[in-house]
């Protein structure tokens, strides 16, 4: 059954508890809120795991024919292609999201509740991420068929059970990435993405610094990592450095950069205090890479957390 981990239910009951001798309405909400997530979670359990076997017609379908159907997958959308439970197991997610969210609007300044939530708001993140990067790895002609029946296996544990061993290995390094964003703002000055860079890998673990020892010198990695770092598009950055270079100019400041791109830059401001935002920008720099693939145009095809975790991938 689709259901909180155990450290997190422990920690709704503290918050409950702390709630109740605030407000006793705002708990209210709050268990109200979890029951009907509770509620979703059992529906959804209803439904047959992915991995069970059945008869339709003659057919048999099981767990090997999923894996490998989604071996050989190939379709751009693949809503229609999966199991029913899939597709609610994803909205279970996002329910999961918007409670934990809720707690954390309420625990605003909190230090001792916040830190937990804001955790797990991530994990959720990074899970509907991990999902994307699983599709994009069983579709990626690089990879041998041997990883892409372990990704499948993968994918197919995330679906059935909401959690998936090798997403729990990856999410210290990203989540960093994310806090090292969040507390070193870039500086843009001459937009060459050196001291932006300098200052995250000061605060990231080894496996994050070797991973840009072993791809910085790929162009496509260092053009996503510098979207991720600037919070601007690809061409943005370009037309800013071309822009300095024909006027001479040796630095920039945040204001004059946006006043540079007018009303509608490509990516909206972002910060890692507001856990939509991550998301958002995520999706935002996903479908750039996405259409320069479609156009064959200059830039990143990937963001920089899908060539993190197809690198970590690779090499397991």
């Amino acid at each position: 059954m689709l259901e909180l981990k155990a450290e997190e239910i422990k920690l709704v009951e503290e918050i409950e508890a702390f709630l109740d001798s605030r407000s006793p309405e705002e708990c209210e909400l709050v268990k109200q809120r979890f029951r009907c997530l509770q509620n979703l979670g059992k529906a959804i359990s209803d439904y047959p795991s992915v991995r069970e076997s059945h008869m339709l017609r003659g057919m048999v379908r099981d767990e090997q024919k999923l894996l490998d159907a989604l071996c050989s997958f190939r379709a751009t959308s693949h809503l229609l292609h999966i199991p029913s439970r899939v597709v609610m197991a994803r909205s279970y997610l996002v329910s999961k999201f918007q409670v934990f969210s809720l707690l954390f609007i309420l625990l605003e300044g909190n230090r001792e509740f916040q830190p937990l939530l804001r955790r797990i708001i991530f994990s959720i993140i990074h899970t509907l991420m991990t999902e994307e990067v699983y599709f994009s790895c069983l579709d990626d002609p690089e990879f041998s068929q041997e990883i892409k029946i372990r990704v499948a296996d993968d994918l197919i544990t995330l679906w059935d059970s909401g959690t998936d061993p090798r997403s729990v290995r990856y999410l210290p390094a990203l989540e960093s990435l994310w806090i090292a964003r969040d507390s070193s703002p870039p500086a843009f000055g001459t937009m060459d993405g050196s001291s932006e860079l300098l200052r995250i890998t000061i605060d990231m673990g080894e496996d994050w610094r070797q991973f840009l020892v072993d791809q910085t010198v790929v162009a496509e990695t260092r053009w996503a990592l510098e979207e991720f770092l600037f919070g601007l598009s690809y061409e943005e950055i370009n037309s800013v450095r071309s822009r300095l270079a024909r006027f001479g100019i040796t630095a920039v400041s945040r204001d004059e950069v946006r006043t540079y791109l007018g009303s509608s830059p490509a990516y909206g401001l972002v910060s890692g205090a507001d856990s939509r935002a991550i998301y958002d920008f995520y999706v935002d720099r996903r479908d750039a890479a996405s259409f320069r693939k479609k156009i064959s145009a200059s830039g990143p095809k990937r963001t920089i957390e899908e060539i993190y975790l197809k690198y970590r991938i690779a090499r397991e």
